[in-house]
């Protein structure tokens, strides 16, 4: 891959959208998006366990939850083929409108599901053909948005404009796991556990609300026009019948830096979240009449309520948003690869500081779990911002969409579908103690680390070129 000096041309003189339509089409359908994803996520750890998956023991049972919370990152990479064939051969608006009414009907439809006490395990296998659903949405999504946020960036700021559709993580999270708290305060139950209610109907209230905000969304998106990037790829006949197989051949390589550039990001947010939610949540000792013959050995955790801990994902989460937003002025200033690298450094020390942050400490305890929040989820959010204009810099025009969410979607499989499993095994072998899940996300970061040392600056690239 060569780098190309961006130059100024008619097509990015002249943006096919108004800025403010950029960043609201990039933001709000990333955060709608992020919603549904964090709504199950939450559910996953909350009441999917006890409705779909009654195993009799709780790590196994949550094992379950996380299992098809990770089969949605395998559908991932065959929406990234789908929606980015049609997204580089026919433009980027349809694929878009497409892939956020998918996602919309996958929860609208998870909020109406009968339980396993309804109809048994057939339940749990129409949960995974929803979440596979879900997941098939969100490999076209990412890619289609931070597309239409950086084609439509003025010179010099194509980081931060990338950094608008990142935002939808954290607003989305904040949104989804505050409307949980909402109900979770109106049907409260004993001990900071589900009441009968919430378990009841309560929980399916997040997955039928999202219809509301796909409404919103479709009717911004249906406003776009295309890039001018991709206008000008097809006027001057670019376009390939088969941009899966032209991107495979010819930029393999950006293909595989990409997979593992993104790589500790996705290990570091889903610790954060699901991982840390069980964690956080699950007692330091088992209860009365706990029968460990029959149930498996009781994995401690640091027994805060789910309203105490999610309060404090989301102070964390609000550092994340900030930091998304931080990054993108920097990695304009000092490139992509320089504030990734400093960044990814940070990540592998983070890991090994897993024991002095959630150990249990007394007093102490909820204190530096809000610090240790606030440092992931400020790291989180310093290496997400500038994802948003560095993958899709590896590929040009004719294939960006494909490429980028190909690395982008293929890495989930690698990072976010396996974390909250290897970090619930490593816990267990741990006995509790969480130092083995820390050691897994260093070793992440080295991974990352090398991608991003044997990669190149994209942040002067000709975005308008068709080749690289």
């Amino acid at each position: 891959m060569t780098n190309a000096v961006q130059r100024p041309t008619s097509a990015a003189a002249q943006p096919a959208n108004s800025r403010s339509r950029v960043i609201t089409a990039s933001l709000i359908g990333t955060t709608i998006e992020f919603y549904d994803f964090y709504a199950y996520a939450t559910a996953a750890v909350l009441v999917f366990p006890a409705l779909f998956f009654p195993t009799g023991n709780d790590t196994t049972a949550l094992l379950a939850s996380f299992a098809t919370f990770g089969a949605a990152m395998v559908a991932r990479p065959i929406g990234a083929v789908v929606f980015g064939h049609f997204g580089d051969k026919f433009g980027r608006k349809a694929t878009l409108v497409a892939s956020l009414l998918t996602m919309g009907i996958a929860t609208f439809l998870i909020g109406v599901l009968p339980t396993f006490q309804n109809i048994g395990w057939f339940a749990a296998f129409l949960l995974l053909i929803l979440r596979l659903a879900q997941g098939f949405a969100l490999g076209g999504e990412w890619s289609g948005a931070a597309l239409v946020a950086t084609e439509n960036a003025p010179a010099g700021k194509r980081a931060l404009y990338g950094t608008f559709p990142q935002l939808g993580a954290p607003i989305g999270f904040i949104i989804a796991n505050g409307l949980f708290l909402i109900i979770n305060f109106s049907m409260p139950g004993e001990n900071g556990a589900p009441s009968e209610a919430f378990l009841a109907w309560g929980w399916r209230i997040p997955f039928l609300f999202s219809a509301v905000m796909v409404i919103i969304g479709l009717w911004v998106r249906l406003k776009l026009v295309e890039s001018a990037s991709f206008e000008k790829a097809q006027a001057t006949g670019a376009i390939k019948r088969f941009p899966l197989g032209e991107a495979f051949r010819r930029y393999w390589k950006q293909l595989i830096l990409g997979t593992f550039i993104m790589l500790a990001t996705y290990v570091l947010f889903y610790l954060l979240t699901s991982f840390m939610l069980s964690y956080g949540t699950k007692a330091p000792v088992a209860p009365e009449g706990y029968d460990a013959a029959t149930s498996g050995p009781w994995v401690p955790g640091l027994g805060f309520t789910y309203v105490e801990f999610v309060l404090m994902q989301i102070v964390g989460v609000v550092f994340f948003g900030i930091f998304t937003i931080l990054a993108g002025p920097i990695a304009d200033r000092v490139g992509r690869r320089k504030l990734l690298i400093g960044v990814t450094i940070g990540i592998i020390v983070f890991g090994t500081l897993f024991p002095l942050f959630l150990q249990p400490q007394g007093a102490a305890t909820g204190t530096l779990m809000v610090i240790f929040l606030i440092l992931g989820f400020a790291l989180m959010g310093s290496t997400f911002g500038p994802m948003g204009a560095l993958l899709p810099e590896l590929f040009p025009t004719h294939v960006r969409y494909t490429g980028s969410a190909v690395a982008y979607n293929v890495s989930s499989i690698l990072g976010a579908a396996l974390a909250p499993l290897v970090a619930v095994v490593l816990w267990a072998w741990g006995g509790g103690n969480p130092w083995l899940v820390g050691l897994y996300l260093s070793a992440a970061g080295v991974l990352t680390l090398v991608a991003l040392i044997l990669s190149r600056e994209t942040k002067d690239v000709d975005y308008d070129a068709t080749e690289h």
